[in-house]
């Protein structure tokens, strides 16, 4: 029998030169533990003169961590933080009942030609966190746990895994774990979460009899001791957690466990309640045209 539950293909887009690809949420599997949402960014190059600019936007109900592998995004939001993050550090941004932030390409950076890589992820809160206050929080690579398993190493980016706990201030139980595995190397995945994933981001993996490929998510069964196999240098992220009792809406950029709070929130990005970003006032973006109804997580 299997370990795994399904493999997901991140659906592609091209945003303005860079690659995207969603892999949460999928059809078959909208959240993996509290991951409600999960893309791939890249690999790109830009040459001098481009860059990203994703304008200010809102979020409710979920907190967004951003990790590179390379390159540097800068972080504004309205809560006046100004932050760059390069790679191995870690951008957490809980919105609760409201934030807005954007994200672009430093002018030092767009100076020059650079790349960027890298995995954006949501992370829905629980119930009784939805409303609470939004803040936002930077941690270094330095200050991540950092750890060797036979010849896999590891970065702790956000939870508890390994006998180790990332500083991230998270608010349910969950894991989040920046991996390489040098060919021929194996490593056991935690087994004290209730859904559990790993995403291939470079190399060749096998897992019982079955073979991962770059740019696929498995989802592995409840309970099931996972053995992951590098069959060449690899790179990967693994994370899961333990899910809510409640369902979870999602409808643009907000995220909730009452549909009726996602209508509330679309309203009043409509109105302009949502605090503008400190330096970044000028540019939004605007509710999307096409009216949905909230998918269920």
């Amino acid at each position: 029998m299997s370990e795994i539950d399904l493999i997901i293909t991140p659906r592609m887009k091209d945003i303005d030169g860079l690659p995207v690809g969603r892999i949460l949420p999928y059809a078959k599997k909208r959240m993996v533990g509290p991951f409600v949402f999960l893309d791939h960014m890249g690999p790109a190059d830009f040459e001098a003169g481009e860059g990203i600019d994703v304008r200010p936007h809102p979020h409710i109900g979920l907190s967004t961590v951003t990790y590179l592998f390379e390159g540097e995004i800068l972080h504004r939001d309205s809560l006046g933080s100004l932050q760059p993050i390069r790679p191995g550090d870690v951008n957490w941004m809980t919105s609760g009942r409201g934030i807005t932030h954007s994200e672009r390409t430093s002018a030092d950076e767009r100076g020059r030609p650079h790349p960027l890589h890298g995995l954006q992820s949501w992370v829905a809160l629980p119930k009784e966190y939805e409303e609470c206050a939004p803040e936002f929080f930077h941690h270094t690579a330095a200050s991540l746990p950092e750890l060797d398993i036979g010849g896999a190493n590891l970065r702790i980016v956000a939870g508890r895994a390994y006998g180790e706990e990332s500083p991230a201030k998270i608010l349910s139980p969950q894991f989040y774990v920046a991996v390489t595995m040098k060919a021929g190397s194996t490593l056991e995945l935690p087994n004290e979460y209730t859904e559990r994933a790993l995403y291939l981001l470079e190399g060749d993996l096998r897992i019982g009899q079955t073979r991962i490929a770059a740019r696929t998510m498995p989802v592995f069964h409840n309970g099931d001791r996972i053995i992951v196999e590098a069959l060449r240098d690899s790179k990967l992220m693994l994370l899961g957690g333990d899910p809510f009792p409640e369902a979870r809406y999602i409808d643009w950029n907000f995220v909730s466990s009452d549909p009726e709070r996602l209508l509330q929130a679309k309203q009043d990005w409509r109105d302009q309640k949502f605090p503008l970003v400190t330096g970044d006032e000028k540019e939004f973006i605007p509710l999307p045209d096409a009216p949905k109804s909230g998918t269920i997580l």
